[in-house]
């Protein structure tokens, strides 16, 4: 729930099992990519690719992900959260021994595209899911799983880098991968909550008659506001992994070893932020956490843009990521809980603005620090954090 609580009740044993179930899911999708993140270089240099073509190859799994990503709605109405999860989630690890496989630059964007595709699916639905148990928890845990994930893509990158390392072979170590999860994803499948999609609700949303599918006015400028402040927080959440580095080295002169820092403390605050972002928002509720880690992330990164230097930057990104920590799980929680809207509909629209946030923000920062320089370009990321913080009242509960 996003309201402050005072007391506790334990959740049945039903919803407990469901649970862990979800956060499997949210574990098995941040692992599954990451563990080919180390493996680019390799694959750049054994097909021959430029920088420029093996970009516009990874730009294939967001591209594929706003195509195709509205499918999502319909096919949790269809088939209900948990099913697909499980489904698209397996397809995704289809996709990932084919990275391996790929003799040329179409074989890797195809499997790129398709990965980016199902992911924004299975993105969709196990978020879906994970709403569902939580009402039976009546209790916020959504912040936990996307917990689960950060900690996943860390271990699915240190895997990855691991093997590479080593010098297994890449399709050894993507094929196992890809076995092993599907194991985990087909035991963990019969764990998930049975009975209707939106059962849990009590405002007549109906999961499978479509008698509530129409979407009232106010509900239509609830998505649009919870859809904007998603787009701000995929901003946010970039903006450490595309410009950190870049920062650190072109506009401070620091060493090659601290260039990843910014980065790194930005995932270690997310991670911190997402692994007690319930409790924060069981005590004092979605809206009022939302504004303070809108005001976080803008004053995080105002700090490191002040005062630039190396330590001051890595502090800065630091507090930034903690404050856009709970803001993505937290808006697809809102979304879900949209009056009116089915709850796979609601995740779904705004998830695929969210991605559209992701896409945009990178380019902008980038034709920005063209024309100025990158320092001051970074000040939009620093406007976005306001943005959120404006934005936040959208998270208050709705009847």
């Amino acid at each position: 729930m996003n309201a402050p609580t005072d007391t506790y009740t334990a959740p049945p044993r039903e919803a407990r099992r469901a649970r862990i179930a979800v956060s499997t899911l949210f574990f098995v999708n941040g692992f599954t990519y990451t563990n080919a993140v180390p493996w680019l270089p390799v694959i750049k240099n054994s097909l021959g690719l430029t920088n420029a073509e093996l970009g516009l190859a990874i730009a294939a799994m967001p591209f594929g992900a706003i195509l195709t990503g509205m499918l999502a709605g319909p096919l949790i109405h269809w088939f209900g959260s948990g099913r697909t999860a499980v489904g698209t989630s397996l397809l995704s690890l289809g996709a990932l021994p084919f990275i391996a496989l790929a003799q040329n630059w179409w074989m890797l964007a195809g499997a790129l595209f398709v990965l980016g595709s199902a992911d924004a699916w299975t993105d969709s639905a196990q978020n879906s899911h994970g709403l569902r148990v939580q009402r039976r928890y009546r209790r916020s845990i959504i912040n936990t799983f996307h917990a689960v994930w950060s900690l996943a893509a860390v271990c699915g990158g240190l895997l990855g880098a691991a093997m590479a390392g080593a010098g297994v072979p890449i399709l050894w170590h993507l094929g196992g991968v890809t076995v092993l999860l599907v194991a985990v994803n087909l035991t963990v499948s019969r764990m998930l909550l049975p009975g209707p999609e939106n059962s849990e609700r009590e405002d007549g949303v109906n999961g499978h008659d479509g008698s509530r599918s129409r979407v009232p006015a106010k509900g239509f400028v609830l998505l649009l506001m919870l859809g904007a402040l998603l787009m701000t927080a995929g901003g946010i959440e970039d903006s450490a992994a595309s410009w950190g580095a870049v920062y650190m080295t072109g506009e401070l002169g620091a060493p090659l070893f601290l260039a990843a820092m910014p980065f790194v403390a930005c995932q270690a605050m997310m991670t911190v932020g997402r692994l007690i972002g319930d409790r924060v928002t069981d005590r004092f509720g979605a809206a009022t956490v939302g504004h303070a880690c809108g005001l976080l992330a803008a004053g995080g990164l105002a700090f490191a843009l002040l005062l630039p230097h190396p330590a001051t930057t890595i502090i800065g990104f630091g507090v930034m990521g903690l404050g856009v920590s709970t803001l993505f799980p937290l808006t697809l929680a809102a979304a879900g809980n949209v009056p009116g809207v089915r709850t796979g509909d609601g995740v779904t629209v705004v998830g695929w603005l969210g991605r559209a946030g992701f896409l945009a923000f990178p380019p902008l920062v980038g034709f920005l620090a063209d024309s100025v320089t990158l320092g001051s370009a970074l000040w939009a990321i620093a406007g976005a954090g306001v943005a959120a913080f404006l934005l936040a009242s959208a998270l208050r509960p709705r009847t």
